[in-house]
């Protein structure tokens, strides 16, 4: 069973809430069992700005799939809870990111490991920083915190939730 691996989940239409809690049921079911959940926090869209704010949470999950399997694993979640995907950036009902897996560095026309701009994403580092504040980068050799130390973008985040530790027997 791998470990250390990272997800984020962000939804900005709908039942955002519950959107992300489908997502990690799913995930949790279908991938391999959610270890650490962070807070949930409301931030501003990145990319395009006139759409509704994003609800966001990173999560540390152990599963057995490979990198590419978890890739489709994640996409037919996404697909189950209805995701389209049509253009860039656009909004979406949920929307599931590999953040890192373990300290793998994989670079493909599917799949980019770790995630490419997650140090440039405040949406994405301080959910992070929450759950993981220590984990280092394998490639800009950094932990998360100094990560978020040195982001420049300027993008609201907000924490709504405080962290809940989980509860479920998978663990």
């Amino acid at each position: 069973m791998m470990r250390g691996i990272y997800l984020l989940l962000g939804s900005n239409i709908g039942q955002r809430r519950a959107n992300l809690g489908q997502a990690c049921e799913l995930i949790d079911k279908q991938a391999g069992p959610v270890k650490m959940v962070s807070s949930i926090y409301e931030t501003e869209p990145w990319g395009k700005s006139n759409q509704q704010h994003f609800l966001n949470q990173a999560l540390q999950i152990n599963t057995s799939l490979s990198p590419l399997k978890l890739l489709e694993t994640i996409h037919r979640i996404e697909s189950k809870l209805g995701r389209i995907r049509y253009q860039k950036w656009a909004e979406r009902i949920i929307d599931v990111d590999i953040l890192y897996y373990e300290n793998k560095v994989i670079k493909s026309d599917l799949l980019t490991i770790p995630h490419p701009e997650l140090h440039n994403r405040m949406f994405a580092l301080v959910p992070l920083v929450e759950i993981a504040p220590l984990y280092n980068h394998p490639v800009l050799g950094k932990t998360s915190m100094e990560l978020l130390h040195e982001c420049t973008d300027v993008l609201g985040v907000k924490k709504l939730t405080d962290y809940i530790p989980l509860t479920s027997a998978s663990g």
